[in-house]
């Protein structure tokens, strides 16, 4: 039976693709960072939910351990746990950075690092990472989270190469506007930051009150979890899997347009 590591379980993606993953018979183990959220998995039927916060090093550590235990392998991670951090560039202090990179790029780093001699212990893996369309394209206001992202992609198109010829496969997935809770965080994500004083401050106070521009081509969690499961069956996975008919628009924007006018088009997203 196939075993994967999910992180970040508590609500949207993580959630939904763990009991879709269930549901079709592959030994799964969610995380969260809090521990309410791991009772709460438990209660759902999830009896190897357990506590992660990708920021800590000993945590990850112990849930590798147990899994081993249990399973004597590891064939897939998911590297799911992240948020988005809202406001302008010249808005973000840089704490707030630091703190945006400590979950999305270095808990991300510090799980890869761990995962993968395990894999090259068995000769096989999957590492999974949750990348976005703000991974290939950025878009005003969404800069720190944009960085995060595209260092996301520079860390596994690297890690890809090193690990060719070993039987493990790292996978990028470029996922758009997907139904979840990550919006709501992200929005309040903007109590870190100076909106008041902002250049910026009808727009920041558009996003709170529900009256900023409607995302399109919006899917269900399951959508992600459907390619996940696609890629725990697939021998060979692809490098990249874009999710939603945005990022395959603005994947092939990026690709085709001159700088300036790809420009044109994300101001008006």
């Amino acid at each position: 039976m196939t075993t994967i590591v999910i992180t970040g379980c508590s609500t949207g993606i993580g959630l939904a693709t763990a009991q879709y993953l269930k549901d079709r018979f592959i030994r799964v183990y969610p995380t969260a960072r809090r521990i309410e959220d791991v009772e709460r998995l438990q209660e759902m039927g999830f009896a190897d939910a357990m506590q992660l916060d990708v920021r800590d090093p000993a945590q990850i550590a112990a849930v590798i351990e147990r899994v081993l235990d249990k399973e004597g392998k590891i064939d897939a991670w998911f590297n799911n746990a992240g948020y988005g951090q809202m406001g302008a560039v010249e808005d973000v202090p840089t704490e707030v950075l630091r703190e945006q990179l400590e979950t999305n790029v270095l808990g991300l780093h510090e799980c890869t690092r761990q995962i993968v001699p395990v894999m090259r212990r068995q000769g096989h893996g999957k590492i999974i990472q949750h990348s976005s369309v703000l991974g290939i394209v950025a878009l005003p206001y969404r800069g720190i989270y944009n960085a995060s992202k595209y260092a996301i992609e520079g860390l596994t198109d690297t890690l890809r190469l090193e690990l060719k010829g070993t039987g493990i496969y790292p996978v990028l997935l470029n996922t758009g506007p997907v139904t979840s809770h990550f919006r709501q965080t992200a929005i309040a994500s903007l109590d870190r930051i100076d909106t008041e004083h902002s250049e910026f401050a009808p727009l920041y106070e558009a996003s709170r009150n529900g009256t900023a521009k409607r995302v399109p081509f919006n899917k269900a969690p399951e959508a992600v979890a459907e390619v996940v499961y696609r890629i725990l069956a697939d021998e060979h996975p692809r490098p990249r899997y874009y999710i939603t008919k945005a990022t395959y628009l603005l994947g092939y924007a990026k690709r085709v347009l001159s700088t300036a006018w790809l420009d044109k088009l994300l101001l008006k997203v």
